[in-house]
């Protein structure tokens, strides 16, 4: 049963932005991205597109799980990866888990894509 559908969209050239004022180990970035997150970034061609894709996705979690999760959201908590065939998922942490188990969710459906200027995921949360 799903029970919750979260999307967003988020400005490459905004993170750019970000990247060329604070660099890869500025703040935002420090508070928005686990280290995997960080550190598969640092393999990226395009790392604004990347970190605009995996912001939408932490987006998009929230969104999907929001009643669940707490007022003050900490964006690590949802960590999004690549498996080896190249395709995203949401990584089920430790810190994530008792928030699904609130939720009642066993699993989260996730799609990115980016074109031109912006990125956006999709993430449907099922139980």
């Amino acid at each position: 049963m799903i029970r919750g559908i979260g999307i967003d969209l988020c400005m490459i050239s905004r993170i750019q932005r970000i990247l060329d004022r604070e660099g890869e180990t500025g703040s935002f970035f420090r508070l928005a991205f686990t280290d995997a997150e960080n550190a598969e970034a640092r393999e990226r061609h395009n790392k604004a597109a990347f970190y605009a894709a995996r912001f939408a996705v932490k987006e998009a979690v929230f969104k999907a799980v929001a009643p669940s999760l707490a007022e003050s959201f900490d964006f690590r908590l949802v960590e999004s990866l690549h498996r080896p065939d190249g395709s995203p998922y949401v990584s089920i942490t430790e810190a994530l888990q008792p928030y699904l188990d609130a939720a009642g969710i066993q699993m989260l459906h996730l799609s990115v894509t980016t074109e031109g200027d912006f990125a956006q995921a999709i993430v449907i949360a099922e139980s």
